[in-house]
């Protein structure tokens, strides 16, 4: 596979989720990152302010996609879809998720406010998470920074974790499919088991091949995978805050990419 330096940045987030960057800002940041193609991929949203599946805000091509987290039954993974259009079954499955994240949300609130005797600010709103809450503890009075606030309260083995509601792994591919040009799997080395969640590829359309992970992972796993299943090889930064084109696709997989995207 080829590892040149990447033209576009096809995994991040921004203020409608758990990220820094507004979309205004997505330009000038999309320049900075030497990319010209980003794709918006916030968690269980589509970004409001994005009107079509692809769109040009001065000088860089945004793409509108989403990150969906589904119950695969051993494992819960990350799906990633591109060109977004809003369908009925996605919005009905977003909305749900959303309310889902209020709620937890608050709960998670609730248990942190009482494990600690500390009150939070924090703004419960549509897209919040728990990066959300582990922002307002480091903010507060309590004796935790942002990750002493996940290992210690709100991570998966904490006392004041809420655990979500998620649609299965079917029922995330099917409302994907409906509503974008591209479904894929979100980076394969975070998952426990990363074989076995690139398994799922072979009812998906592409896979995260490139991706920041900050760790040694066996790249020849994922291109098998790619090999085997005839997916698209996708990436990008991940990015939470407003530093973009740390990885994503060099040309010519991008360029397979970009024809699988209407109006890309």
């Amino acid at each position: 596979m080829d590892d040149s330096p990447p033209v576009a940045d096809l995994h991040l987030h921004t203020t409608a989720s758990d990220g820094r960057l507004t979309v205004d800002a997505l330009p000038d940041a999309a320049r900075a990152g030497g990319v010209d193609v980003v794709a918006v991929t916030d968690h269980d949203r589509y970004h409001p302010d994005l009107d079509a599946p692809v769109v040009e805000r001065d000088g860089v091509t945004i793409v509108r996609g989403i990150e969906l987290r589904v119950d695969a039954g051993d494992r819960r993974v990350d799906l990633l879809g591109y060109g977004l259009r809003e369908r009925p079954a996605l919005v009905e499955t977003v909305e749900r998720l959303q309310r889902n994240r209020v709620e937890r949300a608050r709960e998670i609130v609730a248990a942190v406010e009482a494990e600690t005797g500390v009150g939070l600010d924090i703004d419960i709103h549509d897209g919040v998470g728990r990066p959300h809450v582990a922002r307002a503890v480091d903010a507060s009075e309590a004796p935790y920074d942002y990750q002493g606030a996940f290992d210690e309260l709100i991570g998966a083995d904490g006392p004041c974790y809420v655990a979500r509601e998620l649609p299965t792994f079917d029922d995330g591919v099917a409302a994907l499919r409906d509503a974008c040009d591209v479904v894929g799997l979100a980076h394969p080395f975070r998952y426990r088991d990363p074989a076995g969640a690139l398994d799922l590829c072979a009812d998906l359309d592409a896979v995260e091949r490139y991706y920041p992970y900050g760790f040694a992972v066996d790249r020849d796993l994922v291109d098998e995978a790619i090999e085997r299943y005839d997916l698209l090889a996708t990436g990008g930064s991940d990015a939470h805050d407003e530093t973009l084109g740390r990885a994503g696709p060099p040309a010519a997989d991008f360029a397979r990419f970009a024809a699988a995207v209407d109006g890309l």
